[in-house]
């Protein structure tokens, strides 16, 4: 696959009387790692929850993998695309085994059933789990784990089928510090290997931004406040007016830090 990973073209959703999205246009290019980051409802899930193919946009067009939604099916897409979330970690059955967590990313959905898997798949599945560093973890039931080690199997689930497209959604949230660190860590290392996917990753926080991220989005109150490449967008000015307050922002080896401007 070369080209345009994602295209949305004028997007907004509507929920009752409030748009969560208005007039978005983002074209995500093969091998571009996207962050968006922006405060508490600036839009920031719902923007890649039609990433993921899970909603659909009220207004404008959105093509995913060369895909038009409305016009694919998805039951064939969504194993091409790889999603972390929250929202998906709350719909696992606390008892399943971490083993057939992840091997069910496989198929894109979500509990053991009669799907067939063989010694390859099995194989992978240990190896993305070592990798995430939670490789001891494979016999143990996913409601028994901390929010780290949640976090960590599930993107070596979102990574399992081999995606096109690695969609994360605040993947540090809810980790102390060690957890948040070692984890932004191992994203960075995924995201300087040239064969990993593309990838967008969303953030309230700079300083969760991992190195090797190439592009950023800032969002508020369901618009965007600027995009393009993270050197450019990460700048006092547009982090101040995302977040509505001064800020103060450094970068040092590697890594984005902001603080309100005193």
């Amino acid at each position: 696959m070369s080209g345009e990973v994602l295209q949305l073209r004028g997007v907004g959703v509507r929920r009752d009387q409030s748009m969560l999205l208005r007039d978005v246009t983002w074209n995500v290019n093969e091998n571009e790692r996207w962050v968006v980051i922006g405060p508490n409802g600036a839009g920031k899930t719902t923007l890649l929850q039609i990433a993921a193919t899970m909603l659909f946009p009220s207004e404008g067009e959105a093509a995913v993998l060369g895909e038009e939604l409305g016009r694919t099916d998805l039951f064939e897409l969504r194993p091409r695309i790889g999603f972390a979330s929250s929202a998906l970690a709350e719909k696992v059955p606390p008892d399943e085994k971490v083993i057939d967590l992840v091997l069910t990313g496989s198929y894109a959905i979500i509990g053991r059933w009669h799907e067939e898997y063989d010694s390859t798949d099995v194989t992978r599945a240990v190896e993305l789990l070592d990798a995430l560093g939670c490789a001891e973890l494979i016999r143990r039931r996913f409601g028994t784990l901390s929010e780290g080690e949640r976090k960590r199997v599930q993107i070596a689930r979102a990574l399992m089928p081999d995606p096109e497209l690695l969609l994360l959604d605040e993947p540090a949230a809810g980790l102390d510090l060690g957890g948040r660190e070692d984890l932004v860590g191992r994203l960075s290392t995924l995201a300087n290997d040239p064969m990993a996917p593309t990838m967008a990753l969303v953030t309230h926080h700079v300083e969760e931004v991992p190195e090797g991220f190439t592009h950023a989005m800032l969002l508020r109150r369901g618009s965007v406040v600027a995009m393009g490449k993270v050197d450019e967008v990460f700048t006092e000015e547009h982090l101040s007016r995302a977040f509505g307050l001064p800020l103060r922002v450094e970068r040092q080896y590697g890594r984005w830090y902001a603080r309100a401007a005193r």
